[in-house]
């Protein structure tokens, strides 16, 4: 007996050409490339489910919320990606090697809870790309060139963990005051002058802090290669959506590799930034020492959810380059090639101006 196709395998197929459906970036529609028939994603209206987070770790995902999905990884890079729908070429999204069809296997996942829908299309990442590519100094005209050609810019969802908790935090420490004192010291010059200094008092502090820690955001895939850079890795998570697998038509979707215990030890570590800056908070004055801090967290729940980035790959010189496009609100970030020739035309040219201004005022 055959295995069922499960709810992120399925392939919308249009009604009217049987073209395949795919999601049209800034709204809750799939639509048809070929005769633009339209259809709206009807989402779930009882929002997010927030999953207890010590069953998962005890269980490792073996619950109602997990299931197979179909995967491929690139040899070249390790990376381990979902194909939502059938590119007639596939290509890594972070080097662009080729990849294989017949090299799918089967895996488990725990399925997403929430996804941020793609905010901008592939033709509006693409024009942002090519802008950023022309204010770039000492580019290879390669580089140049490949910004005109778009086959490799790929949507990917990538995946990250959130975790929710109640906090409380015990602390004990000291609370600091400045004030400040006049004293009359030499300068440089020997003279004598007046210098205002400021010093601490020190007060004993210690209490109790408590609230919710909503949506601590934690990366849930750590490749070799093509890291997406912090700066773009922003996004507004009140546009998340309740997971709905139409929102993946005609994108890459990436399966964690961060473990879902190691994403709790990270998110662990946010934790506790956060209870110290409540603590400083609560200590008040003009600056703070925190030297004891016992802190306990309950009721912790998880989602596993989807964030959307562009990605274009290159490669000069046999290096790798990769340029990331946040696909919700624009930003770009990415590694650059220099060239050579002209950075050494450039300095050249700057020491022959220099050269005859020093001959013209000789």
């Amino acid at each position: 007996m055959e295995a069922p196709i499960k709810s992120t395998e399925l392939k919308k197929s249009c009604v009217n050409c049987g073209a395949e459906m795919k999601y049209q970036p800034g709204t809750e529609n799939i639509s048809c490339e070929y005769c633009g028939h339209q259809e709206t994603i009807h989402l779930d209206e009882s929002g997010f489910e927030e999953l207890e987070l010590y069953p998962y770790l005890r269980e490792m995902g073996a619950q109602k919320h997990g299931e197979e999905i179909s995967m491929l990884q690139c040899k070249n890079c390790g990376a381990t990606q979902h194909i939502e729908e059938n590119y007639k070429s596939l290509h890594c999204v972070y080097c662009s090697m080729p990849l294989v069809l017949e090299d799918q296997f089967k895996e488990e996942w725990i399925l997403p809870g929430a996804v941020l829908p793609f905010q901008i299309d592939q033709n509006k990442s693409f024009q942002i790309f090519q802008k950023w590519v022309k204010g770039l100094w000492f580019a290879p005209n390669k580089l140049k060139k490949a910004a005109l050609d778009p086959q490799f810019t790929k949507g990917l969802y990538l995946p990250y963990w959130t975790f929710d908790a109640q906090l409380r935090a015990k602390y004990s420490g000291q609370r600091g005051e400045y004030y400040y004192e006049t004293k009359r010291v030499r300068n440089a010059q020997g003279k004598t002058v007046t210098k205002r200094v400021r010093k601490t008092r020190w007060y004993p502090a210690s209490g109790q802090v408590s609230g919710f820690v909503d949506d601590t955001l934690v990366e849930a895939s750590k490749q070799r290669k093509g890291r997406v850079p912090a700066k773009i890795a922003r996004w507004n998570l009140d546009l998340l959506q309740p997971f709905n697998s139409s929102f993946l038509r005609g994108f890459v979707t990436e399966k964690y590799t961060i473990e879902l215990e190691k994403g709790h030890l990270a998110a662990k570590d946010k934790a506790e930034d956060i209870a110290r800056r409540w603590c400083r908070q609560d200590i008040g004055g003009d600056t703070q020492r925190i030297s004891r801090m016992d802190m306990a967290l309950s009721e912790e729940t998880f989602k596993h959810i989807l964030l959307p980035v562009y990605i274009s790959s290159y490669r000069f010189s046999g290096k790798e380059y990769n340029f990331f496009v946040n696909g919700e609100n624009g930003a770009i970030s990415g590694t650059r090639p220099y060239s050579f020739w002209k950075i050494f035309f450039a300095v050249l040219g700057v020491l022959l101006v220099v050269g005859v201004i020093v001959l013209v005022s000789s």
